[in-house]
C-alpha cells in the first residue's frame, strides 16, 4: 500500500503522504490523507461524474481533490482551517497535473457558505460531531435554497457521526462502499458510508 501511495503522488505531481497532528485538538482532528486505494474505489463507484462539484471538508494537502480531478475530471473545492497545511495544498496546486479543476479555501468549515452548484461532499473525520452539526446546517441551508440530489461520502465514520447523521431529516442512508479488504486488519470502520438528499 505504501508503494501505491508514493506512486500516485508521483504521477499526479503532489506531496500528500504522512500524518500531521500539530494543530489537532478535541474539535479538529489530525491531518491524515485518505488512502489512494480507497479513493480508487470511490472513483470506480459511478457516484461521481465529470460534471459533479465536490466539496472536501478538511482537505489537508489536497489529495482527494487532485485525485478525483485527475481520474474523473470532477470539479473540487477543498476547505482547510490550518494555515500551514493549507499552504502545502497551495504548493501542490502549483505542481499538480490536475490542478485546473481544483480550488482551495482557508476557512473554518462551519463558517463556509455552501455554493449552490456543489452536489457532492467528502468527509474523512475532519472534526468533531459538534462541528459536523454546524456544517450540516450550512449544507441543508444550501439544499433548501436550491433543492438538488446531494451525495455525502463519509470515509471511516465514527459511531458518533453515524448516530447523528441518521437523525438528519433531510438525509437518508443510500449505500456503503466496503474497504475492509484494502487493509491488513478487519476494521468495521473501513468503509465509505453514503447519504443522500431527496428532491420531492
Amino acid at each position: 500500500m505504501r508503494d501505491n501511495e508514493k506512486a500516485w503522488d508521483k504521477l499526479i505531481k503532489i506531496k500528500t503522504t504522512g500524518r500531521d497532528d500539530t494543530r489537532s485538538d478535541q474539535y479538529r482532528y489530525p491531518y491524515e490523507p485518505t488512502p489512494y486505494l480507497v479513493l480508487e474505489r470511490l472513483a470506480n463507484s459511478g457516484m461521481l461524474r465529470k460534471n459533479d462539484v465536490l466539496l472536501d471538508y478538511g482537505c489537508g494537502k489536497g489529495r482527494v481533490g487532485f485525485f478525483l480531478s485527475f481520474r474523473i475530471r470532477a470539479i473540487t473545492i477543498g476547505i482547510e482551517y490550518d494555515e500551514r497545511i493549507y499552504e502545502a495544498a497551495r504548493e501542490n496546486h502549483k505542481t499538480s497535473i490536475s490542478a485546473d479543476r481544483v480550488g482551495f479555501l482557508k476557512q473554518n468549515a462551519e463558517d463556509y457558505e455552501v455554493p449552490l452548484e456543489v452536489n457532492r461532499f467528502y468527509f474523512f473525520n475532519p472534526f468533531s460531531v459538534e462541528i459536523l452539526r454546524k456544517v450540516m446546517a450550512r449544507i441543508i441551508k444550501s439544499y433548501y435554497l436550491e433543492p438538488r440530489r446531494m451525495l455525502l461520502f463519509f470515509y471511516y465514520p465514527s459511531d458518533e457521526y453515524i448516530s447523528y447523521l441518521m437523525t438528519v431529516e433531510e438525509l437518508e442512508f443510500k449505500d456503503e462502499i466496503d474497504c475492509r479488504d484494502l487493509v491488513d486488519v478487519d476494521d468495521q470502520r473501513e468503509r465509505i458510508m453514503i447519504f443522500q438528499t431527496q428532491v420531492y
